[in-house]
């Protein structure tokens, strides 16, 4: 049995913690905050096999800068002086290619679809019960352009083994009547399933404590105490957690963190937005609408809106107009629905922590045999939770990891 520390209570964090405890470890998780915010708490809950298309593709830079003086626009850089987001933004521009993508689609597929199944072999456990259905997701557009953009990747995900159907407008609205005309047509993975993060993540927390992890929250870590190749222990303002495994599962602060151990892993905050509408809404299956980037999802007792990316660094500020375009987004692509100004005014904001090339940092580090990272996993967080669960805790038993981590490198950007 090994002591093991985790620095992050997110979905990584839990997932590893269950995994550890499975495997008789003694666990301890810190987190910064109270571990009931953030972006593993208000995200749309997706498990996506059909997202196997890194972030890192040609044209988003286009777009990106397209969009990059308009606060409300769907994908918004905000304009400063950041040395570390420059840097960040030459190593996307390096990824963007089509050779990036293809390297990355059978990664990506593999960790979405072997985490999907280990979400699944959590539920048939009993160790806890949560919420999961497998609607699939609609990919609904209002376009002609994307409407064969579209089509293209559905072709592609076809190609891969994925259980995936092209509907017109007419197919569209019969299985799914409250999306307005506006909507010409859709793309439906029948592959995918959700789950509503508030409620598992509490459960699972729950969960832990009952099996012996200990939780210490509002814990900030500020340094380490390094011998020779190995962590001693990591310290927090006025504790000092001593361990013999320690696992960086930090999101967005991870690059931060980890320069004070002189490494190099970059990863930027993409700010997030999420409303939740308590009362019925008619939505019955999960649905992204492509032009807004908006991701729709009937959760637990109640419909959640979520979506946007925003690179504007580490904070949680809501910007209305952000949240406006989220509304007014909904009340475009569907009949009969508008988010209200009570809904609006409880909007809350996460932070996905995003790679360079759209792949995940999972594996040990080079400097310290007793490290490990599981970060930047950016939009597919909650779809890659469980995987990285299992990867985190086979590396810290010494044994040979079930995927492939050589693309998921934790120093692989020098």
């Amino acid at each position: 049995m090994k002591k093991v520390v985790i620095v992050g209570g997110g979905i990584s964090g839990l997932c590893s913690a269950y995994y550890l405890v499975k495997e008789g470890h003694s666990v301890t998780v810190i987190d910064q905050s109270d571990i009931t915010a953030g972006a593993s708490f208000i995200n749309a809950g997706y498990l996506t096999p059909s997202h196997f298309i890194p972030l890192a593709a040609p044209g988003i830079i286009t777009q990106g800068l397209k969009w990059m003086l308009n606060s409300s626009s769907p994908f918004y850089i905000k304009p400063r002086l950041d040395f570390d987001f420059f840097k960040w933004a030459l190593y996307f521009k390096k990824s963007a290619t089509k050779n990036n993508v293809e390297k990355s689609i059978p990664i990506l597929k593999e960790l979405n679809l072997k985490s999907q199944h280990l979400f699944e072999g959590m539920l048939a456990s009993l160790d806890f019960n949560f919420h999961y259905e497998k609607k699939g997701i609609l990919m609904a557009y209002s376009s002609s352009k994307n409407e064969a953009e579209e089509h293209e990747i559905a072709e592609r995900a076809i190609k891969e083994g994925l259980d995936v159907t092209c509907l017109n407008k007419e197919e569209l609205h019969k299985i799914q009547p409250v999306l307005s005309d506006h909507v010409i047509g859709a793309i439906h993975y029948k592959c995918d399933s959700h789950m509503t993060p508030n409620h598992f993540m509490l459960t699972m927390k729950t969960w832990l404590e009952n099996n012996g992890v200990k939780f210490h929250t509002n814990q900030i870590v500020e340094d380490f105490t390094i011998k020779n190749d190995k962590i001693v222990a990591v310290k927090s303002e006025n504790i000092n957690f001593i361990a013999d495994e320690f696992v960086l599962a930090i999101g967005s602060w991870t690059s931060a963190l980890v320069s004070k151990l002189k490494l190099n892993i970059p990863i930027q905050a993409g700010k997030g937005y999420s409303m939740d509408v308590h009362r019925p809404t008619g939505i019955t299956i999960p649905t992204i609408l492509i032009e807004a980037k908006t991701a729709i999802t009937p959760m637990d007792n109640f419909t959640r809106f979520a979506g946007t990316m925003e690179f504007s660094g580490n904070n949680t500020i809501v910007r209305k107009e952000r949240v406006e375009a989220l509304a007014n987004a909904v009340k475009t692509f569907y009949k009969d629905i508008e988010i209200n100004n009570e809904e609006k005014a409880k909007a809350t904001s996460g932070l996905r922590p995003v790679s360079p090339d759209g792949l995940p940092f999972i594996g040990k580090t080079s400097k310290y045999t007793n490290l490990t990272i599981a970060a930047g996993h950016a939009m597919m967080g909650w779809s890659l939770g469980a995987i990285t669960g299992q990867l985190v805790a086979e590396l810290v038993d010494g044994k040979k990891p079930s995927i492939n981590l050589g693309p998921l490198a934790p120093e692989r950007f020098k």
